[in-house]
C-alpha cells in the first residue's frame, strides 16, 4: 500500500470497451398497415394464440385491407426446432410477401 497522500482524488477508468460492432440504420417505417402483409412469429409460450387473435381483430378494424400470415406457418421461435425455424425465416418472409412482423414472446 502506498503512503502517498492523494488528497481525495483517485484515478478512474472508463469501464466500457470500444464498440465492437458498427451501428446499422434501421429499416424505414411503414406509413400504414393498410394493404400490407403482416407475419406473426411466436415462441409458443404463454397465450400467443389468444393474443394474435385479438391483434388481428383490432388491426383488421383499423386497417381493413391488412392480411396476416399465421404463426403456424413459421414454426416456434423457441425450443427444439428454433434453429430450423429461424434459418428458414428469411425465405418464408419473401415467399409470403411479408411487409411487417409481429414477434410475440413470453417471459
Amino acid at each position: 500500500m502506498s503512503n502517498q497522500a492523494n488528497d481525495g482524488y483517485y484515478e478512474a477508468h472508463w469501464p466500457r470497451s470500444p464498440r465492437q460492432q458498427r451501428t446499422l440504420e434501421l429499416a424505414q417505417r411503414l406509413d400504414t398497415l393498410e394493404g400490407k402483409v403482416v407475419a406473426q412469429l411466436w415462441d409458443e409460450l404463454f397465450k400467443g394464440d389468444v393474443v394474435f387473435g385479438l391483434l388481428e381483430e383490432g388491426l383488421k378494424q383499423r386497417y381493413p385491407g391488412i392480411r396476416f400470415v399465421n404463426w403456424r406457418e413459421f414454426g416456434s421461435t423457441h425450443g427444439g426446432d428454433e434453429k430450423t425455424a429461424l434459418a428458414a425465416l428469411p425465405q418464408k418472409l419473401r415467399e409470403y410477401g411479408v411487409d411487417a412482423v409481429i414477434s410475440g414472446m413470453a417471459c
